[in-house]
């Protein structure tokens, strides 16, 4: 919602102010289906020479991400504590036997189905259920820092899947304003190519060719760039839901009581988003 009004306030104001200065709109407007194909179509070429399919699919759901907002709600955060705090206890409580059913097939897990936003994803299901199933298959015996390790390399790639998207907006952030002198150079050229044409419709030629630098500059800083950066703001907020599956598991395997195992979770959170760990200790409880 903010990204829209953002943009909406971003061009009234440039293109408004432009205006009450005494500008008129004509020459951008004139220019600007040409110099925004050139642009656009060169970081669209980039784009394509630089990405496989899988990568600008990721693209597309990054842009889209930030229109959209966080995947994880805090809610969300709270009930994936919850939910692998109750797989740890029933680990420990009843053993490797009776938590192999709900991690080798958690569609049909009683446990998972209380949750059933994070038992629809993906990600969330397998970085809970990988190292649990290792530990059944193992019957426990798994050394704590070893499942760790493996932890630390799911949520590696995780991220790293999380975060294209926000390097490939940043690049084309980085690129636009050469895109720009780009533009800006074809319109120099085809101006010297009608050097014997009267002031006024150099003049215009020359305005033209300006509107190509204007383009990629305002492309660069006022759209790429904050996009990259509110994707980075997304990403950090709903990598936090990896962070607190792994805080939980890792506690429970070094044997803490359960409040300080949903401490170890909820601490790791932003403060901004970090639940009352009452409210934990009620989710725990099924209020």
């Amino acid at each position: 919602m903010f990204a829209v009004i953002g943009i909406v306030v971003l061009i009234v104001m440039v293109f408004g102010g432009f205006t009450l200065a005494g500008g008129s709109l004509g020459p951008i407007i004139a220019a600007l289906p040409l110099e925004f194909m050139i642009i656009g179509g060169a970081a669209l070429g980039a784009v394509l020479i630089g990405n496989s399919m899988h990568e600008i699919k990721l693209l597309g759901g990054g842009v889209g991400k930030v229109f959209k907002g966080p995947k994880f709600t805090d809610d969300d955060h709270i009930d994936v504590i919850a939910l692998t705090s109750k797989l740890m206890k029933l680990l420990r409580s009843e053993g490797a036997i009776a938590l192999e059913s709900h991690v080798t097939d958690p569609g049909n897990s009683a446990i998972f189905s209380e949750y059933p936003r994070l038992q629809s994803d993906p990600a969330v299901v397998n970085l809970i259920c990988d190292p649990l199933t290792l530990m059944v298959v193992s019957s426990g015996t798994l050394d704590t820092h070893a499942v760790e390790d493996i932890i630390d390399n799911a949520i590696k790639t995780q991220l790293h899947e999380m975060e294209e998207p926000e390097h490939t907006i940043q690049s084309l952030a980085d690129a636009f304003p050469a895109l720009g002198i780009v533009a800006a150079v074809l319109g120099v050229i085809k101006t010297m190519g009608s050097i014997n044409e009267p002031p006024e419709i150099l003049g215009k030629m020359i305005g033209g060719a300006l509107v190509g630098t204007f383009l990629g500059v305002l492309l660069a800083y006022g759209f790429a760039g904050p996009l990259a950066s509110r994707l980075k703001q997304i990403n950090t907020h709903d990598k936090q839901i990896f962070h607190s599956i792994k805080q939980v598991i890792i506690a429970s395997l070094h044997g803490y009581p359960q409040p300080m195992v949903l401490e170890a979770a909820r601490s790791g959170l932003p403060p901004a988003h970090r639940p009352k760990l009452t409210d934990l200790l009620d989710s725990m409880r099924g209020r």
